[in-house]
């Protein structure tokens, strides 16, 4: 995911509630004048109003991805202002000159150019505006529909490996709610938003209930030392107030704490941190794939490290 300055004030679902409840035509007339005058704002409310309905009606969008898209948002508008491209009447060629833009862009601290990665992520976001214009009635238009970013040829699990020795290491530095958290994704195998929404677990089956992707209810079995970590906080909710931003801040500081500055990668390597070690005790993607509610094993293969010398035994005497 792209990643945005801690001070930049993101539009919320709330804020963007009143574009949703105007009238088709008041609708048109607002997007219509956002989009003429290249209003960054008024856009980003669109476009957070069309994440909204579609919300509604089953198609959930995580907050993070709605943030990231906000972003993309933000780089989007200004380069079209200043390159000449009208929103309303995007040319066939526009999306072609956004992406190579994107591609010589300079990279993080202005090193090298964007990752993939994050090239994808600020075109899907140019993607998503254009989709909430046609919802708003704004354009049929879409200067993205022949263009696509490339596919990152590096993998995801090689970028960013699931935790191994860091999640031992770093456990007695943590809060009770940081342990609880952390193990929930690593040993859970949870989202953190999953994680941060947890409030309660059947302890007679020592399974918790987990709303997880598109309003899907999964139960998940809780280890041992997921269970004493949650014992140890008081009964849920087990986070109340803690965001996303604030947990992973205070996680970053803990990693420090511990000696392992500059090692904490998010609280996704956490999760495929599970997937893995579930992997290595079945080697069934099956199973990891249910386990960590993914819809297709396809997607779970690319949460699981596997080793290299993996069927090492297993052709031996071949």
């Amino acid at each position: 995911m792209a990643r945005y300055p801690p001070s930049m004030t993101l539009v919320r679902p709330t804020t963007a509630l009143a574009w949703a409840d105007l009238t088709d035509q008041a609708l048109r007339v607002r997007a219509t004048e956002a989009a003429a005058t290249y209003d960054v704002h008024a856009l980003i409310q669109v476009l957070t109003a069309y994440l909204h309905a579609g919300s509604k009606n089953g198609a959930r969008t995580s907050p993070k991805t709605v943030a990231a898209y906000q972003l993309a948002v933000r780089t989007f508008v200004p380069w079209a202002q200043q390159s000449g491209m009208q929103l309303l009447r995007p040319g066939h060629r526009d999306g072609g000159r956004y992406l190579a833009h994107l591609q010589t862009s300079p990279g993080r601290n202005g090193v090298g150019h964007l990752a993939p990665a994050s090239v994808a992520q600020y075109f899907a976001g140019a993607r998503a505006l254009y989709r909430a214009l046609r919802w708003a009635g704004v354009t049929q238009l879409d200067p993205f529909t022949d263009t696509s970013a490339p596919a990152d040829p590096t993998p995801g699990i090689v970028k960013n490996p699931p935790y191994m020795e860091e999640i031992e290491q770093v456990l007695p530095y943590c809060t009770p709610q940081l342990r609880a958290l952390l193990l929930l994704c690593a040993h859970s195998g949870l989202r953190v938003s999953e994680a941060l929404a947890a409030h309660s677990w059947d302890q007679t089956g020592n399974e918790l209930s987990v709303t997880g992707k598109g309003g899907k209810v999964r139960l998940v079995p809780l280890g041992r030392r997921v269970r004493e970590a949650l014992l140890a906080l008081p009964p849920g909710p087990y986070f109340p107030g803690l965001s996303y931003n604030t947990a992973a801040r205070q996680m970053r500081r803990t990693f420090e704490r511990a000696g392992l500055a500059g090692r904490f990668r998010g609280f996704h390597a956490a999760r495929k941190t599970s997937g893995t070690m579930l992997y290595e005790a079945t080697g069934d993607f099956t199973r990891v794939s249910l386990f960590l509610g993914h819809s297709s094993v396809d997607t779970t293969r690319r949460y699981v490290a596997v080793r290299r010398n993996d069927v090492a035994a297993e052709v031996e005497n071949f």
